[in-house]
């Protein structure tokens, strides 16, 4: 229902939305590109090759120590893809990194308790690994845009040329702002498709549908988290206020996952990096992993 406070809520969270993620962007490409600038692509490959299997591991640690949210992680994405990092270890970061947010982690042992925090962190880890290893068997390598894997333009010489070394950085800015004009249109439609929902949805619609007495709950709660952009300190209060009002703990895990895993900002944004198809299973595997999570604490707890 339109109402005045709903109408405010949703204009103060596009503009929350819109200066953080803007902000988060263009810090986290700049911070890429001036790594790159140091870091020759044969190292990335070498770290988080494919053909390496540490390197699923060490892409789902990293996930695992960067407080990313879904959004935050495109930008980093974007550069592991301009270096040719392994496809299998990049989606296994891209799976990784907003669910095992440090921040989400911490206020699930406060709220929900350290087994609880445990078991999420245990399939959320096994899910992207095993997802990430296998959608590159599967071939869909080849579901990457190819403006996305163009390589990065060379932002710094041997150092015996005599040039000024701000080049370095005014090549790195440069090509952070054509990066973020480029994605800009789609965070901008992402932010307002998902203020709109932050302001309009009413939180009891999300307990009816998603209730204890609903067998289906766990993945109607799954299906309703990715439109909702909730940010990795709210996620999980709003979650525990959805568990006081009746939803069931194994549903309010399945929302989280799908919020955090894949919202639906994360999956505009990625229409400029990721074919059709690459988005729909990268949805898909979000989606399995909310319901065998839900579902598995349903039958552990």
């Amino acid at each position: 229902m339109f109402t005045t406070e709903s109408v405010h809520q949703a204009l103060h969270m596009f503009a929350f939305l819109a200066v953080e993620l803007t902000l988060l962007f263009l810090l986290i490409s700049y911070g890429v590109g001036v790594v790159q600038s140091y870091l020759p692509p044969g190292k990335i490959q070498q770290i988080l090759g494919a053909k390496q299997g540490k390197g699923y591991f060490i892409a789902a640690a990293l996930g695992a120590i960067t407080p990313f949210c879904s959004c935050s992680t495109i930008p980093f994405l974007k550069g592991l893809l301009k270096a040719r990092a392994g496809f299998g270890t990049m989606m296994v970061f891209l799976f990784a990194s907003p669910l095992l947010n440090p921040i989400i982690i911490g206020l699930f042992v406060v709220t929900f308790g350290i087994k609880v925090a445990l078991f999420y962190f245990v399939v959320a880890m096994g899910v992207s690994l095993v997802a990430g290893w296998l959608l590159e068997k599967l071939g869909y390598e080849k579901e990457i845009c190819a403006e996305a894997l163009q390589e990065p333009e060379s932002t710094g010489g041997c150092g015996c040329t005599g040039a000024p070394k701000v080049s370095r950085w005014k090549k790195t800015w440069d090509g952070t702002w054509k990066d973020f004009k480029q994605v800009l249109p789609y965070l901008l439609m992402g932010i307002a498709v998902g203020s709109m929902i932050y302001g309009f949805m009413p939180t009891d619609l999300v307990v009816k549908y998603a209730g204890e007495n609903n067998p289906f709950a766990i993945p109607v709660a799954s299906v309703i988290g990715i439109p909702l952009y909730i940010r990795a300190e709210a996620v999980i209060p709003l979650s525990a206020a959805l568990a006081a009002k009746g939803m069931s703990l194994g549903a309010v895990m399945a929302l989280i996952i799908g919020s955090a895993g894949a919202s639906l900002t994360e999956v505009i944004l990625l229409r400029a990096l990721f074919k059709t198809r690459l988005i729909v299973a990268f949805v898909v595997v979000i989606l399995l992993m909310a319901i065998v999570a839900g579902y598995g604490y349903t039958l552990l707890f």
